[in-house]
């Protein structure tokens, strides 16, 4: 394992870094990056090429505390810390200002600040307190608890679907969309078609959501029922696992308004400024998506979601372009949730499900496109620290309509337009009076559009 020190010297919109290893010499030289997203972006581009060059390395950050100054830097490198071996400590300018002083440094350049910052660290280390802790540990085990005590109740209602397919199968009827919570409570009590049988009206109206005119429904259907297993052993199954389950939902439900209500991120409560992400919605894909410097572009991070288009060809021949579904399952589950809400609650993101139905898409590859338009809607919120405005997004979508027109227009004939004249074949001359027509009609509806919007 090497140690390597970090020095950092923060000033108002940009910073000076640099590495030292345990000896005091230069590892990697004095390099400046801006305070804004392509910088720090710049900064995990860095630390992911060094640490590619350096198998074993400890990287010791620190900053001094500049009034504020700092934060933005600190913050990101606490992100940092989910992918990167860092250690990042907050230091009093103080006691780097007495150890620079104590050298005898008469000239103080931002260069000579970083590397005194890296000296201090490896002179004294019994002076600096390290946050080892990456910045969302305490949400990452907390959601990873509530995710495994969703695992158990899944495996738990998949081993009572498969008993209550012997034991009581006419209540599966209830079941198809989901396990209601009067089916557990009824189960806990009469767990088989032969108890069921033998109940009263009475008794099963005591249970909630249970009226007296189900109640003679189930038992009627439990007096006719074809289960082929009753024993003392199946019953006390059921029982338990109805019980597990229950209580499973509980604790899921107490833990998530536990979360929701002790960790406040300011990235979670960007994200929720986003009609229909939840708190929920909102910190699982924040845990997915950790730091967003990790995304130099934001097709990156449509490809870690696994939402970006690719080619197709199945078994049968059937070909297209399809979502590519690469990636975990979990994280793109979330998004399609948020999705089916958005398309309607969300106007920006049903007009473009609308919009995209009208082109022909199915109902599936049009909720494919509003999932990808949500991510970059997430990926700009995130980038540049702003909350959600649809407004944002249409002025966006309008100039890359017009670099798209212009593009169209100029670029592939910025030297001449095409010559009537020239002795081309007829192919070539189909192939450009239908990229005339389609150009000219691009240009007029943008003028239309030009004109609705003023």
């Amino acid at each position: 394992m090497s140690n390597y020190y970090l020095g950092i010297d923060v000033s108002k919109g940009y910073a000076d870094f640099i590495i030292l290893d345990s000896n005091k010499r230069i590892i990697e030289p004095n390099f400046q990056l801006d305070d804004t997203f392509e910088g720090h972006q710049k900064l995990f581009c860095f630390f992911k090429q060094f640490f590619k060059d350096h198998n074993d390395a400890v990287v010791y950050a620190a900053l001094e505390s500049t009034g504020g100054y700092e934060n933005n830097w600190y913050h990101s490198l606490r992100k940092f810390q989910d992918t990167f071996n860092l250690k990042i400590a907050r230091l009093n300018p103080k006691g780097v200002n007495y150890y620079s002083k104590a050298g005898l440094n008469r000239v103080i350049t931002d260069k000579l600040a970083a590397i005194n910052i890296a000296e201090y660290l490896i002179t004294h280390p019994e002076k600096v307190s390290y946050q080892n802790q990456s910045y969302y540990y305490p949400l990452k085990r907390k959601w990873k608890f509530i995710r495994s005590l969703v695992k158990d109740r899944t495996r738990y209602l998949n081993q009572l679907e498969i008993l209550l397919y012997e034991a009581n199968p006419e209540i599966l009827v209830f079941c198809r969309d989901k396990v209601p919570q009067w089916t557990l409570k009824l189960l806990q009590v009469f767990p088989t078609a032969k108890s069921l049988s033998s109940a009263s009206i009475e008794e099963l109206a005591k249970i909630p959501y249970i009226s007296k005119r189900r109640a003679e429904t189930l038992i009627k259907r439990a007096k006719t029922s074809i289960a082929s297993a009753s024993d003392t052993l199946t019953q006390d199954t059921i029982k338990t696992i109805a019980g597990e389950i229950l209580r499973l939902k509980k604790l899921i439900k107490m833990q998530d308004q536990l979360i929701v209500k002790n960790y406040s991120f300011r990235e979670l409560e960007l994200m929720k400024t986003f009609k229909t992400i939840g708190d929920l919605s909102a910190v699982g894909l924040l845990i997915e998506i950790g730091a967003v410097e990790r995304f130099p572009t934001v097709k990156h991070l449509s490809s870690f979601f696994g939402v970006h288009p690719v080619f197709k060809i199945s078994g049968d021949g059937i070909k297209g372009v399809r979502m590519s579904k690469e990636g975990r399952k979990q994280p793109r589950a979330i998004l399609f949730m948020v999705t089916l809400a958005a398309i309607q609650r969300n106007p920006l993101i049903k007009e473009i499900y609308i919009k995209n139905l009208q082109k022909g898409k199915s109902k599936m590859d049009a909720i494919g496109v509003c999932m990808h338009k949500i991510l970059r809607i997430i990926y700009g919120m995130l980038k540049n620290n702003q909350p959600f405005d649809p407004e944002i997004d249409r002025r966006n979508r309008e100039r890359n309509l017009q670099k798209k027109n212009t593009t169209e227009i100029n670029i592939s004939r910025r030297f001449q337009q095409p010559d009537e004249n020239a002795p081309i074949s007829r192919r070539q001359n189909k192939k450009r009076k239908e990229q005339e027509m389609s150009q000219n009609g691009n240009t007029v509806m943008h003028e239309i559009n030009l004109h609705t919007l003023s």
